[in-house]
């Protein structure tokens, strides 16, 4: 009697792996939801896959800003409203975000003493320039304040006077 035996050695080799929410092994096209450690054999060749599992997420920040916004999560400024994203790892970043052009009024004015001025309701009594910002508009109001003044002319008549200042 001949025997005719073939001596295969075993071998095994490791898969370590990470994914988001589910992995599918490339050795046997299985999808796997749950992290742990997965055998499969071949005939003497075992597969071993250790996996990490991690549910992805989603973080949602919304912003208004005037001009631009430079979003803290990846240090990028956007100029443009719109919703961003950005992934790291199995958490997604999203921006909901909202860009208002900034804008400048200008007001003109000359009073007498004092100055209210509409857009804050506040008293002036100096000449300048004042500004009041509002959102993204920015109100500038230029003033100039002149000092009232009365002059008294004393006069003695008989009769009649005429008065040089209205002619009367």
């Amino acid at each position: 009697e001949v025997l005719d035996l073939t001596i295969t050695p075993s071998s095994t080799n490791t898969t370590t792996a990470s994914a988001c929410d589910s992995y599918v092994w490339a050795v046997n096209n299985q999808s796997y939801a749950t992290s742990g450690t997965y055998t499969h054999v071949v005939g003497c060749v075992t597969e071993v896959l250790n996996l990490t599992i991690t549910p992805s997420s989603t973080n949602t920040t919304t912003a208004s800003s005037c001009d631009s916004y430079t979003w803290a999560v990846n240090g990028t400024t956007y100029s443009a409203s719109g919703t961003y994203t950005h992934v790291v790892g199995c958490v997604t970043e999203e921006l909901n975000l909202t860009i208002t052009p900034s804008s400048t009024n200008t007001t003109t004015a000359s009073a007498c003493d004092s100055y209210v001025w509409a857009v804050n309701n506040q008293s002036y009594a100096a000449s300048g320039t004042y500004s009041h910002v509002v959102g993204c508009v920015t109100e500038v109001l230029n003033l100039t304040i002149t000092p009232s003044s009365t002059n008294t002319t004393t006069a003695s008549n008989c009769d009649s006077y005429v008065w040089a200042a209205n002619n009367q």
